[in-house]
């Protein structure tokens, strides 16, 4: 969701070297992303000693390369703590988490969600306060012809045709429970898929979701191929860069599928579309309202009629709906 922050950022300043320091599994989003010049790999250790010595490590990398300005995405601490360690001149970011006195350019905090921002414009403000023109864009990735190659290949190998309909399936979500329509639902679509359209279904997730991707898989009357914990994120990028529907929670996936701009019908509960919902006109989002949604807890407290109350139908027909307006 900072992609489109991050190039008009380049944009301003064309000649600028851009360096981004993100946690290792972004390195995958971003490399062939032409506005950064360079990614640096930021994981700091568990701990107190290990983590201050991966702070100071940092820093002092941060103050050799001698870098003229930093803009914060991150509404963290550390981050601007990095970024005065590292005698950058000009700190820019949001003056949150108590850290405006590391900051040159503390701009007040914007509220996202419900009667607020989706967080893609939330990074755009933050450039827009400091006086930088910056036009309003989606996420988008960019693939290399050697990802999208071997997305074919794997397919191939596993006897799977890539000329049939290809539907990707994301049923996990790093955050939480919460956030995830049940397993068997999921099943069930991806069966209609295979029933109505002859399709591939494709079940993606880390190696930590692949308990629910086998879930999704075994509650299948149909075959699956469940992918969670055996793609590299930059696999798992091309592989959903040949799908030509995805169902989703709220996750990452969903990010990068609509970034691919694949058709995505995003199951949203306990989270607010309105935050984090799918930036593309190929996206679609179903969400009933509920008193006490969005909520963002982990764990319902309650009944999670949130996401008991979408029906594998109303997904299905949602889906069925997408491919005619994207296929007409």
């Amino acid at each position: 969701m900072s992609i489109p922050a991050l190039e008009g950022l380049k944009s301003n300043f064309p000649s600028a070297w851009l360096a981004v320091v993100a946690k290792p599994w972004v390195v995958d989003l971003l490399d062939t992303n032409a506005s950064v010049d360079e990614i640096l790999p930021y994981d700091p250790d568990s701990g107190p000693l290990a983590r201050t010595k991966s702070t100071l490590q940092m820093s002092k990398h941060i103050r050799e390369a001698g870098y003229d300005m930093a803009v914060l995405f991150q509404n963290a601490f550390e981050a601007a703590l990095l970024v005065w360690l590292g005698k950058v001149k000009q700190r820019i970011g949001y003056s949150t988490d108590g850290r405006r006195i590391l900051l040159t350019h503390g701009i007040p905090r914007q509220k996202t969600g419900v009667h607020g921002l989706h967080q893609v414009d939330y990074y755009l403000n933050l450039l827009r306060a400091i006086g930088l023109e910056i036009p309003s864009t989606e996420p988008k990735l960019s693939l290399s012809e050697n990802q999208i190659e071997k997305a074919h290949q794997f397919l191939s190998e596993r006897r799977l045709d890539s000329e049939r309909i290809t539907v990707g399936l994301a049923p996990g979500a790093i955050y939480g429970e919460a956030k995830r329509w049940p397993a068997d639902r999921f099943a069930q679509v991806a069966d209609l898929a295979v029933e109505n359209w002859n399709a591939n279904i494709l079940i993606f997730g880390s190696a930590m979701e692949r308990p629910i991707g086998n879930r999704v898989q075994q509650s299948m009357r149909q075959s699956a191929l469940n992918l969670c914990g055996e793609t590299s994120l930059k696999e798992a990028i091309g592989l959903l860069s040949i799908c030509d529907f995805f169902i989703t929670n709220d996750s990452g996936l969903m990010h990068v599928a609509a970034a691919l701009d694949i058709p995505t019908v995003a199951i949203f509960g306990s989270t607010d579309p309105i935050a984090t919902g799918p930036r593309s006109a190929k996206a679609r989002v179903i969400c009933h309202n509920m008193d006490c949604a969005p909520c963002l807890k982990q764990t319902c407290p309650k009944d999670f009629s949130c996401m008991l109350s979408v029906t594998p139908n109303e997904v299905w027909l949602e889906l069925v709906k997408l491919r005619e307006e994207v296929y007409q």
